[in-house]
């Protein structure tokens, strides 16, 4: 069994996101390294992540949602940091790959990567362009879909290996220094499929509901309120009008991460400017079938 890294997330139902959440990081390091917060207890949840370690916790609407989530994933990373070298922690839609490119798996990159740091892999956002991808997803993602756009919010310090203190929502740490190696992205999932989007929004819209707390009330991520939704469709097909850029070297945006990074105010924490980039790229075929 490998202790060099450890996977954490925490989930409430999302199966979609959850099936490929294990078919990644289950195959990469082994179930037994795969640590999931099960909300609510759900018994999908737990079938499916059989051979994972689960810890369940009651499922009671809260409005201090995300504050109380990233408490525990924080003392969770913590702990498991004494065992492994690695941690990874992040939402079940938010998935870290390695550049095949690179010649090694995301497995091998940890395992030779120093310790004592926190990594940051480049944020970009899986998007199912409705209009050029009809097929369905089956067993993997990528492969029937293939366009990302530039999302620097979801650059995140996800990959641990020191003591540290992540902020709500996961986007900044306490680490004073910025790595963020060229092999490493983050993609996240949530617009990758038109269907699986409207499902999952119609569940986080219940969730804020049986909350009874509004946007500004609420620590919960604005997006899981009905009010700041949208019409679904419209939103995708609006992917089709962001500007599509040849080739795939993104090493100068890794370059104003890093010329942007500085205290974040008197909070303890860093950050690196996060401008909107209406930008969308069509991923290289080596990454096909990687999740």
């Amino acid at each position: 069994m490998q202790s060099d890294v450890a996977v954490v997330t925490m989930v409430r139902d999302d199966l979609f996101f959850l099936s490929a959440w294990l078919r990644h990081y289950g195959t990469l390091f082994g179930r037994e390294n795969c640590y999931i917060v099960n909300h609510d207890r759900g018994e999908d949840v737990a079938k499916l992540a059989e051979g994972c370690n689960i810890i369940g916790i009651p499922g009671e609407h809260h409005k201090n949602f995300d504050m109380k989530r990233w408490r525990l994933l924080n003392n969770l990373v913590a702990g498991l940091k004494s065992y492994y070298r690695h941690v990874i922690v992040g939402d079940v839609d938010e998935l870290v790959v390695c550049d095949p490119n690179s010649g090694k798996t995301l497995y091998e990159f940890l395992r030779d990567m120093p310790e004592k740091r926190v990594l940051t892999p480049l944020g970009l956002e899986v998007i199912h362009r409705i209009d050029l991808e009809p097929e369905a997803i089956i067993d993997t993602i990528l492969g029937p879909r293939r366009h990302v756009r530039l999302a620097p919010h979801y650059s995140k310090p996800c990959i641990v290996s020191t003591g540290t203190k992540i902020a709500r929502g996961g986007h900044f740490t306490q680490y004073d220094k910025l790595h963020t190696p060229d092999e490493l992205y983050l993609l996240h999932l949530k617009f990758c499929d038109f269907s699986e989007y409207v499902a999952a929004m119609d569940r986080r819209n219940e969730v804020t509901k049986a909350t009874g707390a509004g946007v500004k009330e609420a620590a919960i991520g604005r997006h899981w309120f009905a009010e700041a939704r949208g019409e679904d469709r419209a939103t995708f097909e609006a992917f089709a009008e962001l500007e599509m850029v040849e080739g795939f070297d993104l090493r100068e945006i890794r370059k104003k991460m890093q010329r942007s990074f500085k205290p974040r105010g008197e909070t303890g924490f860093y950050q690196f400017d996060r401008p909107e980039y209406e930008l969308q790229y069509q991923l290289p075929e080596r990454f096909s079938g990687i999740f």
